[in-house]
């Protein structure tokens, strides 16, 4: 069979819908050739390369739907409930009252026309999309979202949080107690879950990310978590402490806060999952530093 024509731009470069390319003059026939593959009903890409769901439905949105919920959680680089990590379900809201009816997409009808852009197409803006995740996510996973949106990655602020939630809506509940607890300072979903986990254990809340200096003021460095009254750190460590270098760095830091009095206290995802050797930890940090300071 001879190779079939060249397709026009930009049909030929990236991932498009069968309609507009019917609209183009593309004929039917010519989007059944070899050099294309159907990674969606409706969708055409050029063979060999690898398309997302996400990416193919972009290619089909119509004027009034957005990616929404988690999909927009995603889109935004925030952190999801690891359920949805390795789940390439997709989420569509629509303006009007027919729903997005696709393989792999969950449609949703939305009143909303707040819309913002991404690189597949309209997306929730993130207060917007952190209230969608409250019809489904724990309170503590929409905590760690909206630590995520709040914190560095400077996405929405608690006021635009508090503004996107919509009275007699799903999920009213869940963001509104979320809404409570969320904290500017966290910097990985862990470290969120990690203090959420400490004070439903009854301990102070901890001041976040707190930059600690010795007595002449030199920086001994910065700790994820803190009570600095009582000189006691948390400290969470994910994976990338396994690291030879980084775990000399955290041995050389922990040297200085040792010596100018402060206790450091190291957590894993171990500990998130089974808590009570951690918390004792604790307790005895608070009974000790609780006693030297009433002696003090």
């Amino acid at each position: 069979m001879p190779q079939p024509p060249p397709l026009p731009v930009p049909f030929g470069q990236t991932t498009f819908a069968v309609g507009d390319a019917l609209r183009a003059g593309i004929g039917p026939e010519r989007l059944r050739r070899s050099d294309l593959v159907t990674p969606l009903h409706g969708v055409r890409a050029p063979a060999g390369t690898h398309v997302s769901r996400i990416e193919a439905v972009g290619a089909v949105l119509r004027p009034g739907q957005r990616f929404s919920h988690a999909t927009a959680a995603r889109l935004w680089g925030a952190p999801v409930p690891r359920a949805l990590r390795d789940d390439d379900t997709v989420h569509v809201s629509s303006e009007h009252d027919v729903a997005m009816r696709r393989a792999g997409v969950v449609g949703h009808r939305s009143p909303s026309t707040e819309v913002a852009s991404s690189p597949y197409g309209p997306v929730s803006p993130p207060a917007r999309a952190w209230f969608e995740c409250a019809e489904t996510f724990s309170v503590a996973d929409l905590v760690a979202l909206g630590d995520h949106l709040v914190g560095k990655a400077g996405l929405a602020t608690l006021d635009d949080l508090a503004a996107a939630i919509r009275p007699g809506a799903r999920g009213v509940r869940t963001a509104r107690l979320a809404l409570d607890r969320i904290r500017v300072g966290a910097e990985s979903a862990m470290e969120s879950h990690l203090r959420l986990g400490v004070v439903d254990a009854g301990f102070p809340e901890p001041e976040l990310n707190v930059d600690v200096h010795d007595a002449d003021g030199q920086f001994l460095g910065r700790v994820d978590m803190a009570w600095p009254t009582y000189r006691i750190a948390l400290e969470y460590d994910g994976d990338h402490h396994r690291d030879q270098d980084t775990y000399r760095h955290d041995q050389r830091r922990n040297n200085g806060f040792t010596v100018n009095g402060w206790l450091v206290i190291h957590a894993t995802a171990v500990d998130l999952a089974r808590p009570a050797v951690l918390f004792e930890r604790l307790r005895r940090a608070f009974a000790d530093r609780a006693g030297k300071t009433r002696r003090g």
